[in-house]
């Protein structure tokens, strides 16, 4: 038989047809299908985790795949990470008429310096629209046996993978990547020509808020010059209030410069280190110093291998220490905070197709001396585990 060409023009129609649903706010329901519980579903893809000021443990993560089906997932811990809740909270916006599914690709959770626990989720008709769009809900009572969460509110256009940075006057920063029209991340798997009046703005935005996150403005950009991929950008406050941030590309990492609080940007350059291209995790501690996380494979560097932390006592400019967190293959994307006591707490996946979510804790003594010498190192505690992790089938070693 035939088959019949794709019609473009059709599918485009199509699109425009159900655009604006993605603009509708989602639902943070408590209601979770038992096909989307990790032991069942088989699928853990880290998303983030944040400690609330009472000690409750919330991890983010995104169950049936890395696609246009995928939702998030959310659970708790009340013991260190020691055991988790089934999932509390699903996000899953569901359909558009036609059978595409509106997704909640990207997404993290953060507890903000005034307590609140924010939730930041991507979402977008089908893998991505060419639009997409970051929504924020809050809640104020993240260590209650039912917490409440606020009606999702849209900040603007685009992915945010990443915890948000506070500088020292308080202004939030929000880094947002507009993907570019990659027919690798149009949905599904064909290129879009809607919303062509963003295409100057493709690449990373930096959206800013001076009331603790009621609302946001657009205050700069920049984008990778060659190779880019997802972005996935991480910023760093300096002593003298300049800005670092590193980017993600196609073969590692990129960094750029601000001086003027996030407005203009330097051309963002490669790196001095290598690191795969994959998610890694950058965070001021309580100490002044600079963590940063990611992957330290010297003889295969685009290895998602060797799950690294760095300490910097210079702001960024270079990198000391170096405690392997997990040597295995095929683990990534690393989030994370500082406990009150100074503990550092890493989450990650492993295999995520069949595989688990785990957590390293360690100190700054440790980072700077590549060892355990606090006597606290703890290298992957399972989190999340999906069926095949937990039952040591062989596609989850």
């Amino acid at each position: 038989m035939e088959k019949r060409a794709f019609n473009n023009k059709k599918y485009q129609a199509y699109l425009e047809s159900i655009a604006d649903l993605s603009l509708k706010p989602f639902h943070i329901n408590p209601n979770v299908p038992l096909r989307y519980h990790p032991d069942v579903d088989d699928y853990t893809m880290s998303g983030g985790m944040a400690r609330t000021p009472k000690g409750r443990i919330w991890l983010a993560w995104f169950g049936c795949d890395d696609n246009h089906e995928t939702v998030l997932l959310l659970a708790h811990s009340d013991d260190g990470g020691h055991s988790f809740s089934d999932p509390d909270f699903i996000v899953d916006p569901g359909f558009a008429p036609g059978g595409t599914h509106i997704s909640a690709l990207v997404a993290n959770i953060w507890t903000a310096p005034d307590g609140r626990l924010h939730l930041f989720v991507t979402q977008s008709i089908g893998y991505f629209d060419g639009r997409a769009g970051v929504w924020q809900s809050s809640c104020d009572n993240p260590d209650d046996n039912k917490p409440i969460w606020s009606l999702p509110a849209r900040i603007w256009h685009g992915a945010a993978l990443n915890k948000p940075t506070v500088l020292d006057n308080k202004t939030i920063l929000l880094p947002i990547s507009l993907w570019d029209r990659d027919v690798a991340k149009i949905t599904p798997g064909r290129n879009s020509d809607l919303y062509p009046e963003l295409d100057a703005r493709r690449g990373v935005n930096i959206i800013a808020s001076k009331d603790e996150g009621l609302t946001w403005e657009w205050r700069g950009y920049t984008a990778n010059p060659t190779d880019r991929s997802f972005d996935e950008p991480m910023i760093l406050e300096r002593e003298d209030h300049s800005l670092l941030m590193y980017l993600r590309n196609k073969h590692g990492m990129t960094q750029a410069e601000s001086h003027d609080e996030g407005a203009t940007w330097t051309i963002p350059v490669v790196t001095p280190f290598s690191s795969a291209s994959a998610r890694f995790f950058l965070r001021k501690l309580e100490s002044g110093n600079a963590l940063l996380v990611r992957y330290n494979n010297t003889e295969h560097t685009q290895d998602r291998s060797h799950l690294t932390a760095f300490l910097s006592r210079d702001d960024g400019k270079t990198w000391e220490g170096g405690l392997l967190l997990d040597e295995r293959q095929d683990v990534s994307y690393p989030d994370g905070y500082q406990d009150p006591d100074g503990i550092i707490r890493i989450q990650y996946d492993h295999h995520r197709e069949c595989g688990e979510i785990l957590m390293a804790s360690f100190t700054e003594e440790d980072v700077l001396a590549g060892r355990n010498i606090s006597g606290k190192v703890r290298r992957r505690q399972p989190l999340i585990q999906s069926y095949s992790a937990l039952h040591g089938l062989p596609n989850a070693q």
